[in-house]
């Protein structure tokens, strides 16, 4: 099977799998569908679910392209004698050093941090004082986004008289053809938000509005919004299920001090000079 049709035929499965299987072998080494997804996520910073859906397939392509140049170049780099070159050589060593003394940093900072131990009389009064954080309100919404409030208003009149799926169906389809911002090319559709997560003046009106509606232009420092708001959930979140969260917060803000003390102390007995 030649590379170009393998290639084709991987990505056809990509979106089948759910396991890391092979996808396709380059001289003999393997790529699997874990690696793509590894390499998908460093790219867009772990927002690959952001990603347009049209466009996912792309991306998938253009990855599996590149790791297969990669394996092809790494191949022939060890058959040409690379890897026992003396640049090679030094440049490995002065990688893995600063490599080891990262790991190590890391290890040893997890390591003071999981020494810290944080009471439950602790926790329940960092609760009780900031309610407000585990109110658990979230929403779903869309939104078109454009540069005036004349556009704003021109495109609210095609939502006059309509309800129910009509609206939603309306508002999609003119978030996909005039909205300016990235989650147009999904009918406006937003992941599920907290109202910390949106600028105030955004998260001010999907959190007052009615659910079912189409708000007036809200204009941020994006330029001017129309949200149709789809759900939100006032669930107030219980102190046993914020403990986890409340703990590892209550934990990295003491390490900042555990760390300074444990500095001063390394110093004292270092040699420095």
């Amino acid at each position: 099977m030649k590379t170009v049709t393998k290639l084709v035929t991987s990505l056809a499965l990509l979106s089948t799998m759910s396991v890391a299987q092979t996808l396709v072998t380059v001289n003999g080494t393997s790529i699997t569908q874990q690696d793509v997804e590894r390499e998908l996520m460093q790219a867009t910073q772990g927002r690959f679910n952001q990603v347009p859906v049209e466009k996912q397939a792309e991306f998938r392509k253009q990855v599996l392209e590149q790791l297969v140049a990669k394996e092809l170049v790494f191949d022939n780099a060890k058959k040409t004698g690379i890897l026992n070159s003396k640049d090679f050589k030094d440049r490995y060593e002065e990688v893995a050093l600063r490599i080891k003394k990262e790991i190590a940093i890391q290890l040893w900072q997890k390591r003071e941090v999981d020494k810290i131990v944080i009471s439950n009389d602790d926790m329940k009064t960092y609760y009780d004082n900031n309610k407000e954080e585990f109110n658990g309100k979230s929403a779903d919404a869309r939104h078109i986004l454009v540069k005036t409030e004349a556009e704003a208003k021109e495109i609210a009149k095609n939502f006059e008289g309509l309800t129910g799926e009509a609206l939603v169906s309306k508002f999609a389809e003119l978030a996909e053809a005039k909205s300016i911002g990235p989650s147009g090319a999904d009918g406006g559709k937003l992941p599920t938000f907290s109202p910390r997560e949106m600028v105030p003046e955004f998260s001010n009106k999907a959190f007052s509005m009615k659910v079912g509606t189409v708000s007036e232009p809200v204009q941020t420092q994006f330029g001017f919004h129309l949200i149709y708001l789809e759900s939100r959930d006032n669930k107030q979140i219980k102190f046993t299920d914020a403990k986890t969260v409340i703990n590892k917060r209550l934990k990295l803000e003491k390490a900042k001090s555990v760390m300074l003390d444990k500095m001063k102390e390394l110093e004292k007995k270092a040699t420095i000079k």
